[in-house]
């Protein structure tokens, strides 16, 4: 994208979320505000998918070589480039040790902490104009299926690893109690967008973004 807007000591951002907690919604919000691309890691799995002949329609039957290539490329990309919103289950687990890279994690949890699975459920059904059932297996199966090859190739097959574990992140947002515009500007705030903009507006004059307050 062209001028795209720089962000103190922050080169590209992940965006990682369990299925139906808003992490699509807040990459797309962040890649249009910033100028940033926008990866969605599904869109990139597809790639590899045409590029190796390979399945990904059933995590439990896909080669380990495709998820492990994948990952390579998301490494590579948050190493070598810049100004890149990445949006994928381990992007922000992936961007551990990088540099430059601002790592978020959305969450939908009550005050206890417990994952609200109907309102990720509900949110599949309203997104993609799916039946209940299918979203039901979108975030139970699909996510089950997930985990446990995370577990099993990154993990040593622990059983209690996560990668929604909060100690992987820079910022948790959580959706259940922030509507998708407060998700935006609680996101913009922590990696210094309103900085960035004082910068431009001091130095390039005029700038005819129109910014959300």
């Amino acid at each position: 994208m062209e001028n795209p807007i720089q962000l103190p000591n922050i080169k590209n951002i992940t965006i990682s979320g369990r299925i139906g907690s808003g992490a699509t919604t807040l990459a797309k919000g962040l890649s249009k505000v910033l100028g940033w691309k926008m990866l969605d890691g599904g869109k990139l799995f597809r790639k590899i998918n045409e590029e190796l002949g390979e399945s990904i329609t059933n995590t439990d039957k896909r080669p380990d070589h495709f998820d492990l290539e994948y990952e390579t490329r998301i490494k590579r990309m948050l190493r070598e480039e810049s100004h890149h919103i990445v949006q994928s289950h381990l992007s922000g687990y992936d961007a551990q040790g990088i540099e430059g890279v601002f790592k978020i994690l959305v969450v939908c949890e009550d005050e206890k902490g417990n994952d609200k699975t109907e309102i990720r459920i509900d949110r599949i059904v309203n997104r993609d104009k799916v039946s209940v059932d299918d979203a039901k297996y979108d975030v139970l199966e699909r996510e089950r299926q997930h985990l446990g090859k995370f577990r099993r190739l990154y993990e040593n097959n622990d059983q209690n690893w996560v990668y929604w574990d909060k100690k992987y992140y820079d910022l948790v947002i959580n959706t259940y109690s922030c509507n998708q515009e407060e998700t935006l500007k609680i996101a913009l705030e922590k990696i210094g967008y309103s900085r960035a903009k004082s910068t431009i507006m001091k130095y390039a004059g005029k700038f005819n973004e129109k910014f959300d307050k």
